[in-house]
């Protein structure tokens, strides 16, 4: 049985447009109902979300038979955390506040056995080798990971170009509202100065022939960035949508009249 291939990531290589949402909700059923949804990338967050790793693998188990790639963002880009992800079956990671190449190297060694790596050698007992079915899985692993890096930060933003021709990261995600926050603009990404950076940031990551990748809940944006060549753009949050529904819903019956959509922050 071999490692199933990443077709995310074969996508993304080859700069066709993922269209990916957000899951903070920390629900595999929620998981489920977006992975029949149409997306093509599904990220857990176990940043900002309700996670740990019990919850994250209720959800990758969930998302088992979904044709939308489970994305794993780990809370911080720690090798012992990456480690047990990587075990629990995420093959594509998200790691965020990568500030420099280096820390980007690093984070290429956490999801490489050694020598080309430190990822500790458990697979046999774990769901990643489909429990030991996947008879060479640790020398074949590194074909189905994917790993993507974000740059929120005025100083991951001044080392990009070194960041993209890491060799080994196959995509870097600007994330649009700590790195607005970082320049000054909390809470505005959608300033021209904050703009002129992402798109800048954009063309930075596509001149380099890595896929690059954003999150907001602007469509006017999104379809902006699409056209800038970002590859995996991801378009609103779990969260967001089932408030937000449910707001409309409530508001047309309290108010006795139809209510107007709620609309979304444009940043996250």
């Amino acid at each position: 049985m071999p490692v199933p291939e990443n077709s995310f990531k074969t996508a993304i290589r080859q700069g066709r447009p993922q269209i990916g949402l957000w899951l903070d909700m920390a629900d595999a059923l929620a998981a489920e109902i977006a992975g029949h949804a149409g997306f093509d990338w599904l990220v857990i967050d176990g940043e900002h979300g309700p996670n740990d790793l019990r919850s994250i693998l209720a959800q990758l188990q969930a998302l088992a038979t979904s044709s939308s790639e489970p994305v794993v963002r780990a809370p911080v880009g720690e090798t012992w955390m990456i480690k047990q992800l990587l075990d629990i079956g995420a093959r594509t990671l998200l790691i965020p506040m990568v500030d420099s190449a280096e820390q980007a190297e690093a984070m290429v060694r956490a999801v490489r056995y050694p020598p080309r790596g430190v990822r500790g050698v458990g697979a046999a007992v774990a769901r990643a080798s489909a429990f030991n079915t996947i008879q060479d899985y640790a020398d074949t692993a590194s074909d189905g990971i994917c790993l993507l890096v974000q740059a929120e930060s005025r100083a991951a933003i001044a080392d990009l170009e070194n960041i993209a021709a890491v060799d080994g990261v196959d995509g870097v995600f600007i994330g649009p509202a700590d790195l607005a926050a970082d320049m000054g603009y909390l809470g505005r990404m959608d300033a021209p100065e904050v703009q002129a950076v992402i798109e800048a940031a954009i063309g930075t990551i596509v001149k380099s022939g890595k896929a690059a990748g954003i999150l907001t809940f602007s469509e006017t944006l999104n379809r902006r960035y699409i056209e800038l060549g970002a590859s995996f753009v991801a378009v609103g949050a779990d969260v967001t949508e089932f408030a937000g529904a449910l707001r409309n819903l409530s508001g047309r019956y309290r108010d006795g009249v139809d209510a107007a959509p709620v609309p979304a922050k444009a940043g996250y």
